[in-house]
């Protein structure tokens, strides 16, 4: 998700400054992508540049709050009434990782994808657990030892668990059905990429198995010389 185009919409409420910005990203997007403030503030000063954004006159001590423009606000409609384009995927980590190996020679990629689609399924498992018993917190592996990156979550998997679980204890129904959301993105991914790391190794051992039939032939002469029997006729 864009912070910009993001933070747009969150001001089409009304002012806030640049810590009340955070803290309404993160919660409306079920608290799986933590927004630094800098990042925050940074954000808010290149909307300002960009005739997005007007800062409020404010009274001695306190924060510095900000408005949308009428061209903040025509950018924000815009953002609702268009799709989200995916003619230029993101980079995707685990997907170049495989690409790659399977052009390195030497690595096993086999025990790549095994050992992803343990991570895979044990974050499955997590966020399902999650859902299935909301009142609980689940415990990540992670906590013990750093985890496998993969697709979802973008962070460490414990941090995305406590945040998730966070965001759902906010209070409003709002902050449930954003949290609700969000985890089911994230099963959703997982079960996606269980399904194609399957499709991955099975490619791979299809190449392998295919590989020895594409060696050439020798190279066999159109036609063998011919010997003559001794006493034969020349």
């Amino acid at each position: 998700m864009s912070v910009r185009q993001g933070m747009l919409a969150i001001l089409s409420e009304g002012p806030m400054h640049g810590y009340q910005l955070k803290q309404e990203f993160e919660a409306r997007t079920g608290g799986t992508w933590p927004l630094n403030i800098g990042q925050a503030y940074t954000t808010l000063s290149r909307l300002h540049r960009d005739g997005l954004v007007d800062a409020l006159p404010v009274d001695d001590g306190e924060p510095e709050r900000f408005a949308l423009t009428e061209a903040g606000r025509d950018e924000v409609t815009a953002w609702w009434t268009e799709p989200v384009r995916r003619d230029a995927p993101a980079r995707d980590e685990l997907a170049i990782k495989l690409a790659l190996a399977v052009t390195v020679p030497g690595v096993d990629v086999r025990a790549i994808v095994q050992m992803q689609r343990t991570e895979s399924l044990r974050a499955l498992r997590d966020f399902t657990r999650l859902k299935a018993r909301p009142d609980q917190h689940a415990t990540a592996p992670s906590a013990r030892r750093p985890a496998a990156r993969s697709r979802a979550p973008q962070h460490d998997d414990a941090a995305a668990l406590k945040a998730l679980t966070s965001a759902r204890d906010a209070g409003s129904p709002q902050a449930e059905l954003a949290w609700s959301l969000v985890l089911d993105s994230l099963i959703f991914g997982m079960e996606a990429e269980a399904r194609w790391l399957d499709h991955v190794e099975a490619r791979v051992a299809r190449a392998s198995d295919e590989r020895p039939a594409r060696r050439e032939a020798p190279n066999i002469p159109a036609s063998l010389p011919t010997t003559t029997a001794p006493g034969a006729a020349r």
